[in-house]
Order: C-alpha cells, then structure tokens, then sequence
C-alpha cells in the first residue's frame, strides 16, 4: 500500500506517515506515482492546526501541494501518457461558481467556495501515488524531473508578473529595475524571472552570506542586506515584489518605488504583530506619483503553463541549487524543521 503524510486538522502535531489505500483514479483522471512534493511555511502553519480542512466525511488530510509525479497511466484521449513527469495543479473552482471561477480565473475566487489539495477540502500531493483530473495537471520537460517540484512556487511568480504587467499596462509602462525582498523560493523565482524579462534585477535579504547570496550572484543579478529603505532610496526601482509578510519591510517596499512604481505583495503577514507607519504619507506618495500596490496570490491554469515555461527557459543547475536539502519519506520529520541556510526542502517519495 502507498504511504502519505496525513494530519489531523485542528490537532496540533498531529503529522503522521500513513498507509493510504490504492488510489482508483476516476472518469478522466490520471494515476500518478508521486516522485517528491515540497514543502513550505503553509505546510507547517497546517501541521501547527492554524488552518486546513480535510475533505467532507474524512478526519485526516494529506498534506502538500507542491507536487511533482510520474504518470503511471491516463485515459484515452487525455493528452497524457505513462511516464509522463506532471505537476498537480492545487486550486478547484467553487462548484457553484463565483464570477471569476466560471471564467477560469479560480485563483480570484470571490466567494472562498474553492477547494486546495492539501490545504482545504481535498487530499493532498504528499503521498507515493495520487491521482489528479488530466485537466489539472501539467506536462513538464523530462529534463525537469530534478527541478520540478518548484513548479507550484513558480506558478505564483508568474502570476505575480502577470498582475505586475496589466497594473503597469494602465500607462506607458517600460520598467527596467526591480527590487525583489526576501530571497526565499518566491523571491528567487521572482528575481529569475525579472532576469529572464531581461531587467535589472536586484534581492535584499538579511543573511550576508551563504546560498541565498549565492544564488542571487548565480543568477547575475545583485544582492543587498541593507534596510529596505536605503537600498530602494539608491535605485528607484520601477517594480518591487515583496515575498517576506514582514510588517515592517512592506511598508519600507509600498514607499520604496520610483513615480509610477509598482509594489506586488507575494508574502503573507502573521496577524498580531503591531507596526507604526505614517499612513499620511504613505497616501500622499501613492497618490501624487501614481504608484499602486497589488496582493497576488495562487495560480490558474495560464500561469501554471508560463510556470512550466519559465522553469524549462532557466539554467537547471541554478534551479537544482534552490533545492538546499532532499529528505527521505520516512525521515519526514526532519523536513518540517527549518534550517538556518534552507530555501527549499523537498521529500523525495520514492
């Protein structure tokens, strides 16, 4: 039988590798045996039972969405094959859907009736098999199956671009420097896109050394571990991509564009943590240079597709470099514990 890590919503710790019945994939789904799923701070905030639902009827959930698998067989007619390396998408648009969901754009669901694998209502990637509707999953490179896990994180970047470029398409918009803050997965796929737009690109961050400067370096764009003040004062960026939720950092970021500048917010604050900000000059800034700050979170089907795109474009070596540590299954518990020198921790499955 198939093994996953499975929790118990609400128990806090209740994390558990778990015997999983042989998945039976249904009409027009994909089997797929799961070669390595990533994790992230989502991940952790479920398994600390600060959020996640499992699916009607069931006590526990399979956790992960960061997803990368091998197809073991697929339908007629489905465009997928056995071996085929596939990501599994996360998000499900709400059954009875708002106005977004019924267009396709279901990461802008108005309603919150959408489901996540692994987060809200539906199982999980982190597990030895899976299956997954052929219409949400997404083809990848077989050069990639080293590197493709990153591609849930990927998806989110892309998307962030996208919003980036229809708030800059309200006026002539011709950016040419970007701040990304924060040098997590988020922020390094954001900065490998920046370079990739052919920008120049720079990564603040608070360690000075080891790999997050490195890949930064790696990537040829530069690194800073200056406030966020400073370091946008001397640049004028056109574009800052926030990707830490640190209070304090944003609101440095929300004031640190040049005129007509954009702030994409990718991080996710915790709640409870006071900050004082002059919230009249913040006004005043936005307002008289035109500026804008967007949130953009999770990904549809046109971003997962730029994701693949983006990571198949990019220097493999650089990618696998993200990949600070590969953990075993059943050394599972070691994953979750962060790492002072981690940017992605990934369990391999098989």
């Amino acid at each position: 039988m198939p093994a996953g890590l499975t929790v118990r919503p609400g128990t806090p710790g209740s994390l558990e590798l778990t015997e999983l019945p042989e998945p039976v994939p249904g009409d027009g789904e994909l089997l797929v045996d799961g070669l390595a799923v990533g994790v992230c701070g989502t991940d952790r905030e479920i398994i600390a039972a600060e959020y996640g639902t499992a699916a009607p009827g069931r006590e526990r959930l399979v956790i992960g969405h960061e997803s990368l698998g091998r197809v073991r067989s697929a339908p007629d007619g489905s465009g997928f094959a056995p071996g085929d390396l596939v990501a599994g998408v996360v998000r499900r648009p709400d059954p009875q859907p708002c106005l977004a969901c019924a267009h396709g754009e279901f990461d802008m669901c108005r309603n919150g009736g959408y489901t996540e694998r692994g987060i809200k209502d539906l199982d999980g990637y982190a597990a030895q098999a899976w299956t997954v509707e052929a219409a949400y999953a997404v083809r990848l490179d077989p050069a990639l199956e080293r590197v493709g896990v990153l591609m849930e994180p990927a998806s989110v970047v892309a998307k962030a671009w996208e919003q980036i470029d229809r708030v800059g398409g309200r006026s002539v918009f011709e950016p040419r420097t970007v701040l990304v803050t924060g040098a997590g997965p988020i922020g390094l796929l954001a900065a490998l896109i920046g370079v990739q737009r052919g920008l120049d690109v720079h990564v603040l961050d608070v360690v000075a050394d080891g790999p997050k400067p490195a890949a930064v370096r790696a990537l040829g764009a530069r690194y800073h571990a200056g406030p966020v003040a400073d370091v946008a004062a001397k640049l004028g960026p056109d574009v800052i991509v926030e990707a830490t939720g640190v209070p304090s950092v944003v609101f440095e970021a929300i004031a640190g564009t040049g005129a007509y500048g954009v702030t994409c917010l990718t991080g996710v604050s915790r709640p409870g943590r006071r900050s004082r900000v002059d919230v009249g000059a913040a006004n005043r800034e936005l307002v008289l240079e035109n500026d804008v700050v967007v949130g953009s979170v999770n990904a549809n089907m046109r971003h997962w597709a730029a994701a693949a795109q983006v990571l198949g474009a990019a220097d493999h070596g650089w990618l696998d470099g993200l990949i600070t540590r590969r953990v075993p299954l059943e050394r599972f518990a070691h994953a979750y514990e962060a790492q002072p020198d981690d940017i992605k921790t990934v369990i391999t499955l098989g």
